[in-house]
């Protein structure tokens, strides 16, 4: 498989560059070159095969020039080594928890698989290599889980001060090792942006080996397309495969690499009826899609903290699925924004009626499935669940009017003592990784 970059003025690489890399030299996120085709007998027959072989089946198409069969099937054990239940809440409404890995984010896959890639194919581990990433919520956590005490590997995480939960924070600041956390005076897109200028920064570049772990990176990005056709194999095993080309997948969105993987994976032969991008107050998708200009802006910050994006650097990935044909991928892609008034409603309806316990995010999934459905009467609905809602206590307890209990594990993560440095620019970024 080779990778292009779409902005078209840098050659094409193998996945190993591509992994390494992050972004492309001239500033372009990577994309397949030819994505494969499975045929229909493939999609019949998932509820009959083994999770483990259907991911190796699906990725050895994006690594098998630099991996072996038995380096990835290694690394998908590791990976997929928890649960991705889907679970029917009412008739023809489910919910697909990712949350059950051990940042209780769905981050966890595509984390672990592009740190376990890094480790395989590391040239030489003497050579430090940097992961550098932006995080508006989850991605921290997992990233850092991901990559702790990976030999010739350290981690720098920025995240927008005081627009994480607790929890989250905790999960980024408390491990130390080989993990250093950058609190950023200003918002996710400021983090985000000092990452891609770091990537471009020739005298860095000239002292480190960089890498980014945000889904910009193929090897975060790519592993997403599990969740989605594993989804459909538990699907096809209580419901014909007639049935499952109906399915609506609602997907909170923020960056949009996981809707962008499910995307994916629906150009490849998944089925699937249509995808909904459910968002907050960072509406520049929604507004695109209903005829506007594609109009980035400021982030806004909201109870839904991990889609507080203003300027979505996966959606030109989708753009490119559909061929830069707005009409054509409105036919296949909804996107609509809810306020936080209206996550709060969503919180509260879905325990008072289904017994769920929803964080911000899900329930902004919820709330796009259902509006779906009222557009397409009769379809099932699938709405993804990324993140445990232990994550979010004071929105659980502003919606619900109490807060889950936290494991014993969690409450030793909340008493670990934070470490992080703060930085408010480029140039403090700079500096510190040229130390």
């Amino acid at each position: 498989m080779q990778y292009n970059s779409l902005n078209k003025q840098s050659l094409a690489v193998g996945f190993q560059e591509a992994l390494f890399r992050g972004l492309a030299p001239d500033k372009g996120l990577y994309f397949p070159g030819n994505l494969p085709h499975f045929s229909e007998d493939f999609w019949r027959s998932l509820p009959e095969q083994d999770p483990q072989d259907i991911a190796f089946q699906v990725m050895k198409n994006f690594v098998q020039e630099d991996l072996s069969g038995e380096q990835l099937r290694a690394i998908l054990a590791e990976v997929l080594h928890f649960d991705l239940p889907l679970k029917e809440i009412d008739k023809d409404l489910f919910v697909l928890e990712l949350f059950h890995g051990p940042t209780l984010a769905f981050k966890d896959v595509g984390a672990l698989f592009m740190a376990r890639c890094l480790s395989a194919l590391t040239p030489n581990p003497d050579n430090r290599l940097t992961i550098l990433v932006a995080t508006s919520g989850d991605t921290g956590g997992a990233v850092a889980n991901g990559f702790l005490g990976v030999p010739g590997v350290e981690v720098v995480i920025l995240y927008p001060s005081g627009k994480v939960s607790t929890l989250q924070e905790q999960q980024l600041t408390t491990l130390g090792q080989n993990i250093t956390a950058l609190e950023v005076q200003g918002s996710f897109d400021d983090c985000q942006r000092m990452v891609k200028t770091a990537f471009l920064d020739e005298e860095i570049k000239s002292q480190r080996l960089l890498s980014s772990a945000n889904s910009i990176n193929v090897g975060r990005w790519l592993p997403q397309m599990l969740y989605y056709i594993l989804a459909v194999a538990q699907f096809q095993k209580k419901h014909s495969f007639e049935k499952a080309q109906e399915l609506i997948f609602s997907v909170p969105s923020g960056n949009y690499g996981n809707i962008c993987a499910g995307m994916l994976a629906h150009r490849m032969g998944m089925p699937a009826r249509h995808f909904v991008a459910a968002t907050n107050a960072n509406d520049v998708v929604p507004r695109y899609l209903s005829g506007e200009e594609y109009q980035p802006k400021a982030s806004v910050q909201t109870y839904s903290n991990a889609m507080d994006v203003g300027d979505p650097s996966n959606f030109i990935r989708i753009e490119e699925l559909w061929g830069y044909e707005r009409n054509e991928l409105s036919q296949k892609l909804s996107s609509y924004a809810y306020s936080d008034a209206q996550t709060l409603a969503a919180m509260q309806h879905l325990h008072k009626e289904f017994n769920y316990l929803a964080d911000p995010h899900g329930a902004i999934g919820y709330l796009g499935a259902r509006k779906q459905q009222r557009k397409t009467p009769g379809k099932p609905a699938v709405f993804i669940e990324t993140a445990h809602a232990v994550k979010f206590l004071p929105v659980v307890k502003k919606a619900l009017g109490f807060e889950p209990e936290l494991s014993p594990a969690l409450q030793d993560l909340m008493a670990r003592p934070k470490v992080s440095t703060e930085i408010s620019t480029y140039e403090e970024l700079k500096a510190l990784l040229l130390a």
